[in-house]
């Protein structure tokens, strides 16, 4: 049996966002961090865009729908 660690990629638009270490552990702390860069990034949605390239990607989707 073989363990491989994998990084973790946040990814929004297309751009991959930074992680500061402080912050790695920290789901909602990192979103708050992603929507300073972002602010779009508070209302869209987590999804799991699985393993691609040696790396486990997690993209924010922005919510599509209509207003009013």
């Amino acid at each position: 049996m073989q363990i491989d660690h994998l990084a973790r990629v946040y990814r929004y638009d297309g751009i991959d966002l930074p992680q500061p270490p402080h912050l790695a552990n920290d789901p909602q702390g990192l979103r708050a961090y992603h929507a300073t860069l972002y602010p779009a990034i508070l209302n869209a949605d987590l999804v799991d865009a699985g393993v691609t390239g040696g790396v486990h990607v997690t993209e924010y989707r922005r919510a599509v729908g209509t207003k009013g």
